[in-house]
């Protein structure tokens, strides 16, 4: 019998999952990590509910996506009892009060503003939401993101807002295809995250270091990074529709 598409595309995603298991894996025993010390987050942007939920069913236990509007389209078709969800995308003020406790991580604060505008919504529910501070690793006028030399004052600011609690860091580092210069600047950032975990800061418990994407994040672990964010080496690539 035919394999459908569907099928094909199943076996595809497993084998994708084993091989990038396998890759973290050595990557965190290269960096003196174990291979549990590290977190494989499944990136959902513009993949159908049927192919996360298979993921999910792979062992995939964290999945990201990158709008507000497109996880709320997704979520009430998707098997999350043993999964959970972070928003990895720029958020707008004007989105917050749809996103904060719906996921467990919002990774992508980028102002004093934005975490503000989220401990008031979280408040008003009754919580406090997990945030990662976005840092802006290579300077790039395109990317959002705090400067990396004011992120322990603004680490420390948004500490003291009610309503939200600070749990590490985030970045998208810039393309680069010289791997050494690639992996310096993932070092700054675990230097940067290391720095503020030092600091002892009352309401900062520094558990996450997110970065690295499909394309580097081996390179990623090696500088550090115990949260890698891979969405089209597991699922292939994305296929974007007029709503994405």
């Amino acid at each position: 019998m035919e394999k459908s598409l569907i099928d094909i595309e199943f076996e595809n995603i497993t084998e994708n999952l084993k091989v990038i298991r396998e890759r973290v894996s050595k990557a965190a025993l290269a960096s003196g990590r174990g291979e549990d010390e590290v977190k494989l987050m499944a990136v959902t942007k513009t993949i159908d509910p049927a192919r996360i939920n298979y993921a999910i069913s792979q062992g995939v236990d964290l999945i990201g996506e990158n709008r507000v509007q497109e996880f709320q389209s997704k979520i009430d078709e998707l098997d999350m009892t043993a999964c959970k969800a972070h928003l990895i995308g720029h958020l707008q003020s004007n989105k917050a009060k749809k996103i904060v406790g719906e996921v467990d991580v919002i990774q992508s604060v980028d102002t004093v503003s934005i975490a503000k505008e989220i401990a008031k919504h979280a408040l008003n529910r009754g919580i406090s939401q997990k945030v990662l501070l976005e840092v802006n690793i290579g300077c790039e006028w395109s990317k959002f993101g705090f400067d990396i030399s004011e992120v322990p004052e603004r680490a420390a600011e948004i500490s003291e807002i009610n309503g939200v609690k600070v749990k590490g860091l985030m970045c998208v580092a810039p393309i680069c295809e010289d791997e050494k210069k690639l992996l310096n600047i993932f070092e700054n950032m675990h230097k940067l995250y290391i720095d503020i975990c030092n600091k002892k800061i009352d309401n900062i418990d520094m558990e996450f270091l997110s970065m690295g994407m499909s394309g580097d994040y081996e390179t990623a672990i090696l500088g550090g990074a115990n949260l890698v964010r891979v969405g089209s080496a597991i699922f292939g690539p994305r296929i974007y529709s007029d709503k994405h």
